[in-house]
């Protein structure tokens, strides 16, 4: 993949960001409904005495929500003053190697930086670049498809895998761990209205090609949970306990796919096989995965591997790429630099992040969340809403949640953790109002150290008036 990096040098990099307007917004909703109950009371008669009075209810207070919009007139941090208030947070040993940019998201202009073009070990901020590329190039509606058609004997089917790792065999009624996911008794039921006489199964996993595990990651990430081997069908990502996040994975989760449908048409799981569909067989069942938004939201919010490889195959397939690790990382890459982004010191091995051997630069990553805050790719700014928020949701939620809380509640960015890298990009609202995005790398340490260090970055950017 060195040869990436320097076919994606492109000369519109660094044009991009000269005017923008900022345009988030930030919903506020403060809702206080106070439920205001008469109490009857029963007093005894007293001659001469007027009737208690009773004080009436206080009126209800309903809900009014409302969007309101960060002022453009909100100071802008100086360069000097914000460079003096991060000095000490971003001189933290526990940083390890560190390098990171800082820059306003409504004009665009980089106020802080160190080493900005070093690439560094990113881990599952990757998926910043990986979402970026899908929301540029493919329909927010677009879905996968899983099919089911006749096989070449009689009794058998093939279940044709489309890309979809968040099919759910749980009953109806009880989501996956992907809510919105298509379900194996949809399918049962297609089959068996279709009056098909089902004996064995094939599954047909022939759109993936290439190896299933990428360069720099670990068998041992199996059983941990982070990955499992990427293959075109399974079920709940492929996890053996199925609304468990970190749970083991599995390491056939296309088979075990075609083993939960041979088991709710009643046909022996040993009679499920790898397979190949004849070209234009009859179609018997089809399900659709959830819309591209719906999955992109799920990859960030909880940083989910599978999901990240799952949708960079889909944006290979799109592009007329191998949909592979190596065609998926081409084409994050050329649409990232068909969209003018500076991709020089890129070197990605997968689309997840997993992987010791990826290089992204914080100027990358700051780039592509700046155009999302801004004007110039408005495409991309439902990311923005994708992103976990300090203390409260996704792999954000117990980071800021107790001790120092300064950037709780106001910090949003995507985490990215291995055992010698940390990362955090996103963006902050400083005391001012001023909205700034970020990204921030350390390398060389273990995330218990590197990552309360980071926390601390982010919250000085919280309270920078800096002027």
């Amino acid at each position: 993949m060195a040869g990436l990096t320097r076919r994606f040098l492109g000369p519109t990099a660094g044009r991009r960001r000269r005017k923008k307007r900022l345009v988030l917004t930030l919903c506020a909703v403060f809702t206080a409904i106070l439920a205001a109950t008469t109490v009857a009371l029963v007093l005894p008669s007293v001659p001469g005495v007027d009737d208690t009075a009773i004080e009436p209810p206080p009126e209800t207070v309903l809900p009014d929500p409302k969007i309101t919009p960060f002022p453009g007139s909100a100071p802008s941090p100086s360069s000097a003053g914000l460079a003096n208030a991060l000095a000490q947070a971003v001189d933290d040993p526990g940083l390890g190697t560190f390098t990171g940019t800082v820059a306003d998201a409504q004009t665009g202009q980089v106020l802080w930086s160190r080493n900005p073009d070093a690439p560094m070990t990113p881990a599952s901020t990757t998926k910043v670049l990986t979402a970026a590329a899908a929301m540029l190039s493919l329909p927010a509606e677009h879905r996968v498809t899983t099919r089911v058609v006749q096989g070449s004997g009689e009794g058998n089917i093939v279940l044709i895998a489309g890309g979809d790792p968040t099919l759910t065999a749980l009953p109806v009624g009880t989501d996956g761990f992907y809510p919105g996911a298509a379900r194996i008794d949809d399918l049962v039921e297609q089959i068996r209205r279709s009056g098909t006489a089902v004996s064995s199964i094939a599954v047909d996993t022939s759109i993936y090609t290439g190896d299933t595990m990428a360069q720099g990651w670990f068998p041992a990430d199996i059983a941990a949970g982070s990955i499992t081997p990427i293959e075109p069908i399974m079920l709940d990502g492929g996890r053996s306990q199925p609304l468990v996040d970190e749970s083991p994975r599995s390491t056939t989760p296309a088979l075990d796919a075609g083993r939960a449908l041979a088991a709710g048409l009643g046909v022996d799981p040993a009679a499920v096989t790898t397979g190949t569909a004849a070209e234009g067989a009859d179609q018997i069942a089809s399900v659709q995965s959830a819309p591209l938004r719906n999955r992109l939201q799920q990859m960030i919010y909880r940083s989910d591997n599978v999901l990240a490889e799952a949708i960079g195959r889909e944006l290979a397939i799109e592009m007329n790429t191998a949909p592979s690790f190596s065609g998926a990382v081409a084409s994050i890459g050329q649409t990232l630099y068909s969209a003018g982004f500076d991709m020089a010191g890129m070197t990605l091995q997968d689309a997840s992040g997993l992987s010791v051997d990826g290089r992204i630069p914080a100027r990358l990553l700051d780039q592509v969340l700046t155009s999302a805050a801004g004007a110039e790719q408005p495409t991309l700014r439902p990311m923005l809403d994708y992103l976990p928020v300090a203390g409260a949701t996704g792999t954000l939620s117990d980071r800021y949640a107790s001790g120092d809380r300064t950037g709780a509640g106001w910090v949003r960015a995507k985490t990215g953790t291995l055992s010698a890298a940390s990362a955090l990009a996103g963006y902050v609202v400083d005391v001012d109002g001023r909205i700034l995005t970020f990204a921030l790398m350390s390398n060389d340490r273990p995330p218990e150290v590197s990552r309360p260090a980071l926390d601390a970055v982010a919250s000085t950017l919280r309270l920078c008036g800096c002027q």
